[in-house]
């Protein structure tokens, strides 16, 4: 049986800003040259025999935030938002990998793999169909 891993790349914050400007990319550098260490990841990860089925960089915290809904049917008149992701943390969530697998020990080692500063969450994804 196929399972689905998520992994959570934690790190600290990056400028996402700067590989969007006028040319797309590392600055000062070709967009096809863009995270070499992802796409040996990824080219790992095919060796390996598992799938990526998505994945995707976030952009820095500061395109986003945290919200903390209110109660009953206050859910968004009581909501309290706040900058950034996380107050008490200096790493974040910087972008994630979902991968089909059918072995939970490889699941494991591919974890390993993620390319990072900081440290890789994994989680197996629940089933809802």
């Amino acid at each position: 049986m196929t399972d689905t891993y998520v992994y959570l790349i934690h790190e600290p914050d990056w400028d996402s800003d700067a590989f969007l400007g006028e040319r797309p990319g590392v600055p000062g550098g070709e967009p096809e040259n863009n995270f070499p260490a992802h796409k040996a990841f990824q080219e790992a990860v095919a060796r390996l025999g598992a799938r990526i089925v998505g994945a995707a960089a976030l952009q820095n915290a500061r395109h986003g935030g945290r919200v903390t809904p209110g109660a009953g049917d206050r859910v968004e008149e009581d909501a309290v938002y706040s900058d950034g992701p996380y107050p008490d943390t200096s790493e974040v969530v910087s972008g994630y990998y979902v991968v089909e697998t059918d072995d939970e020990a490889l699941a494991r080692r591919i974890a390993a793999l993620v390319p990072t500063d900081g440290h890789i969450e994994w989680r197996k994804v629940f089933p809802i169909s």
